[in-house]
């Protein structure tokens, strides 16, 4: 694993080693960056003391769907922060949550064969500023050191990842187990913003959300952003 002080973004600099022809396994972890970011183009805060890593995956043919990677990456982050003395719950599609407030982010860029998975982690500090309340282990247990963190986190992924390669049920079944329960309200906002409310019904075979409307019948959601109601 590679660390670096500073740098503008983790999945940025691993998006371009992928191109220059890294090989998977590599990780990245900078201690700080200054322009990092979440879902659709959004700000990450990037203070030291918290958690920026990159990795990179290599697809190759028949294997599970790539957008199932983004399962491998929230079980695996799910069981890192477990060990530590915090449980959270998965909501879709790559969130973690501790008593509802977020702890950590997880971004999916396709370069190529390769798909760049980046994790932020609310380790130390966590933003009090935001549009909906986040969390951090600190608040809840003593936080570990990025890079013990980081180090955990490449083991157990390197291991789920195995697993993802033999079939993608087995990381769907976890995510599943760790996540809201079925019948659980949400409401999904859409990239044209639209909302649609409707209660968790699962997961399709690609990692899609499932959601019940209230008319019974059910909405296959790919992308957007979801609240719990």
């Amino acid at each position: 694993m590679r660390t670096v002080a500073e740098t503008g973004s983790t999945n940025a600099d691993v998006a371009e080693l992928a191109r220059s022809g890294a090989s998977e396994g590599l990780w990245l972890r900078a201690e700080r960056q200054t322009s990092g970011k979440g879902r659709q183009g959004r700000a990450w805060d990037s203070p030291a003391g918290n958690l920026y890593l990159s990795t990179l995956v290599r697809t190759r043919p028949g294997e599970p769907s790539p957008a199932t990677l983004a399962l491998v990456a929230a079980v695996a982050l799910e069981e890192a922060v477990a060990l530590f003395g915090v449980q959270p719950m998965l909501k879709w599609p790559n969130d973690l949550l501790v008593d509802g407030a977020k702890l950590s982010g997880i971004l999916l860029e396709r370069v190529d064969d390769a798909v760049i998975i980046g994790f932020g982690v609310n380790l130390s500090h966590h933003p009090v500023d935001l549009d909906r309340p986040a969390t951090s282990i600190a608040a809840h247990a003593p936080a570990p050191e990025p890079q013990v963190f980081a180090e955990t986190l490449a083991e157990i992924f390197a291991r789920w990842l195995s697993r993802w390669r033999d079939g993608v049920a087995p990381v769907r079944e976890r995510w599943l187990a760790k996540a809201h329960p079925a019948g659980t309200a949400l409401t999904a906002r859409l990239s044209d913003g639209s909302a649609i409310d409707g209660l968790f019904e699962g997961l399709d075979s690609h990692g899609a959300l499932i959601l019940r409307l209230a008319d019974s019948t059910t909405r296959v959601i790919h992308a957007g952003d979801v609240f719990l109601l």
